[in-house]
């Protein structure tokens, strides 16, 4: 043991470098949403309580506290939107919002990828002393690599989505959630009825079953690690993307939506009541979409 090299000494505590490696990820993705990711809008004026949140979008004041023009002139970038005339996105702004979809995927996904993270490491350094593999740098890093470039697409997606409601003004430019009763009624009740979907049970349970995935799809060698955080982001994905579009009702930028779907992913992922959960999550977003609908 006293004539290991720093890199081994290193990869014996794969476990807290890892956790270690989360943490500040995570923290760091939370930091940028909150001080407004970048758009220059203050997020604690756009985070408000409200029901039936499309209510509040369709009458608000263009220039609420916190979306004065000086700051949403940015770097050139003009973010002003007319009724008449949608806001013209460039290639800084179209930038700018990807990159707020990632990391805001980021900050809420981390927690709940962890234990999968935490359990290749643990596997990866097995397989180290058992084959003797030579591999030594190929690892946890490069499983996360994997998981966030599956979320990149995602976010790349979910910009798209979002330029196309707010072109149509179906989302407010200036409170970046939906102002209309439609919209907010069927992503509420897709929503919900994708809880209960056989897809999203069979995703979640790759999700909450690590080491079942670990051992079935396990490969060696840094292409593997790749391979397999690819595999987990996708089932990662599949379990959480009509989630995340309910951001489009309450808000892209509001930070209690955002938080409270992060403890709900956290949720159905690791704790054992987590497909409980995800059944009465279901049917109350399935009564909340119908509630929409009538006001």
């Amino acid at each position: 043991m006293d004539g290991a090299s720093p890199l081994e000494r290193l990869l014996e505590r794969d476990r807290l470098v890892t956790i270690a490696g989360l943490a500040a990820l995570c923290l760091l993705a939370w930091l940028y949403i909150v001080t407004g990711a970048g758009l220059g809008m203050d997020v604690w004026e756009m985070t408000r309580l409200a029901l039936f949140p499309h209510q509040q979008a369709a009458g608000v004041i263009p220039d609420m506290p916190g979306m004065e023009m000086s700051g949403m002139e940015m770097s050139g970038m003009d973010m002003s939107a007319t009724a008449a005339e949608p806001r013209t996105w460039g290639a800084a702004i179209w930038t700018l919002m990807i990159a707020m979809w990632w990391i805001m995927m980021i900050a809420m996904m981390s927690p709940s990828a962890a234990p999968t993270a935490l359990l290749y490491a643990r596997v990866h350094r097995h397989a180290l002393a058992v084959r003797q593999s030579q591999d030594r740098l190929a690892p946890t890093g490069v499983f996360v690599v994997g998981y966030l470039l599956v979320w990149l697409g995602f976010s790349v997606a979910a910009a798209v989505l979002y330029w196309l409601l707010e072109r149509s003004e179906i989302v407010s430019a200036t409170t970046m959630g939906s102002q209309s009763r439609w919209l907010s009624a069927v992503v509420l009740i897709a929503a919900g009825l994708y809880q209960l979907s056989p897809l999203k049970n069979a995703c979640l349970s790759h999700c909450r079953a690590p080491a079942a995935f670990l051992s079935r799809h396990w490969r060696p060698r840094a292409l593997g690690a790749l391979r397999l955080g690819i595999l987990h982001g996708a089932y990662c994905v599949g379990c959480c993307w009509m989630l995340m579009a309910l951001l489009f009702v309450g808000g892209v930028m509001n930070l209690a939506w955002i938080a409270a779907l992060a403890i709900l992913v956290l949720v159905e992922k690791v704790f054992p009541a987590g497909q409980w959960v995800r059944r009465a999550t279901g049917i109350a977003l399935i009564i909340w979409g119908g509630a929409t609908l009538l006001v």
